[in-house]
């Protein structure tokens, strides 16, 4: 990690900018394997589960076969933690559920909101060297939980064309029933334009590098919802002298691994809390099997020394990290001025990584400084909030001049009409 102290402010967004691709040569990568894959539907998505997973299909769905032996490859503690995790996610987002509530804003005028849940849905699970098993429970359960009629999974498979036993587990777990093998840029194809085998959803959800958020962000343009631009993972760590140097490297090595186009961010105002946590860094990467792709991602990742808890707070919500780690004496209070964060972490005891699997919040969260913009998923991402108004003839009479003169106003003589009739 590259140590910066007491960087200038106008030096702020060169210093935070996040590692990327060139844009312009990405976005034509990927929409032309989406229009591929919209025009030939199956035959592309062959193609391309060949040319990028090395794997050659016969078909794509997971059979009933498949997923009941995948059950007896997960030991019994691997099982036992996902029911655990499971649980802690399914009161958190249970618990997002809003009762319908009636609103009389004038006399004879009745309005109300009801959450309905999105009929199709498809849930991206990101396979390769980390097959994340884990967001199939950060994203099947609030689906289920919300009511969404059709789920579809698509997740890349091995080069001998199998599915890794967890990801089966899981969504077996949760009662997920439509699995495909299909991985990268053309799932996110399939799922948008639907194929031959692949159902078309209304909806796409989970994570991934840079080639499926730009597929998504694609997509999204041409009208297929998407839950936010979700790339790269990141991590940001606040920490004074009250912090635990080993946890604080820890922390910003779970998000190295991650992959090689990772970033991980340290602010503090101790230059010695620094030191101490680069130190536990080259003493702890050492031992990572994931080794080579945590330093490539430390090249990417940066120490920078503030001036004090101000100067880190703009800093932070300048940044918009994924992930924040508060690891200060006053953490709660600091915490306070935050308003750009993914998802906050408090304290000496509170690893991202219970966010990853098991405290019970998603983590399926927006990268790339979207935080300023976007939440992270929820139970409301898979639901649409339909208003409803219902006006009794005194009603419309309280407000009805209301609505003829701003009509009248905006010259739309319908609309005055609509309602000058119901009055008379």
């Amino acid at each position: 990690m590259r140590l910066i102290k007491y960087p200038d402010r106008t030096a702020w967004k060169e210093l935070l900018k996040r590692p990327a691709l060139d844009n312009s040569s990405l976005e034509t990568t990927v929409q032309n394997v989406l229009q591929d894959v919209k025009q030939n539907g199956d035959t592309a998505i062959k193609k391309y589960t060949l040319q990028f997973d090395k794997a050659t299909l016969a078909q794509f769905e997971v059979s009933k076969e498949e997923s009941a032996s995948a059950a007896n490859l997960v030991s019994k503690e691997l099982k036992k933690a996902i029911k655990q995790a499971a649980e802690n996610i399914r009161k958190f987002h249970k618990a997002q559920e809003q009762p319908v509530k009636t609103i009389i804003t004038s006399p004879g005028v009745k309005c109300w909101r009801r959450s309905v849940a999105i009929e199709k849905v498809g849930l991206y699970i990101p396979g390769g060297s980390a097959p994340l098993f884990s967001t199939i429970l950060m994203l099947g359960i609030p689906a289920k939980i919300a009511g969404c009629k059709e789920i579809i999974l698509c997740t890349p498979p091995a080069a001998n064309g199998t599915v890794n036993p967890a990801i089966l587990f899981a969504a077996q777990f949760v009662g997920i029933k439509k699995i495909f093998k299909v991985g990268g840029v053309q799932a996110i194809g399939a799922m948008a334009y639907g194929t031959e085998t692949i159902p078309q959803v209304y909806k796409i959800f989970g994570p991934g590098n840079q080639y499926v958020t730009c597929a998504k962000q694609l997509i999204n343009k041409e009208g297929i919802a998407i839950d936010m631009p979700a790339g790269p993972s990141e991590v940001c760590v606040w920490s004074d002298k009250t912090c635990v140097p080993s946890f604080v490297a820890a922390d910003l090595l779970s998000q190295a691994e991650h992959g090689a186009d990772s970033q991980v961010i340290l602010i503090s105002s101790d230059e010695k809390v620094i030191e101490k946590v680069q130190a536990e860094i080259e003493l702890q990467v050492e031992k990572l099997p994931r080794k080579d792709i945590a330093l490539k991602a430390l090249e990417n990742s940066k120490a920078i020394l503030v001036r004090n808890d101000k100067e880190a707070t703009e800093m932070i919500n300048e940044y918009a990290p994924e992930h924040l780690i508060i690891s200060c004496k006053s953490d709660e209070k600091l915490a306070s001025k935050i308003v750009n964060a993914g998802s906050i972490f408090l304290g000496n005891y509170s690893p991202e990584s219970a966010g990853d699997y098991a405290s019970g919040t998603n983590h399926t969260l927006p990268t790339n400084g979207f935080a300023k913009a976007y939440s992270g998923v929820s139970l409301d991402s898979f639901v649409k909030k339909i208003t409803f108004q219902k006006l009794s003839k005194q009603g419309i009479k309280n407000i009805g001049k209301t609505i003829e003169l701003m009509a009248e106003a905006e010259g739309l003589d319908a609309h005055k009409n609509a309602v000058t009739l119901r009055i008379k």
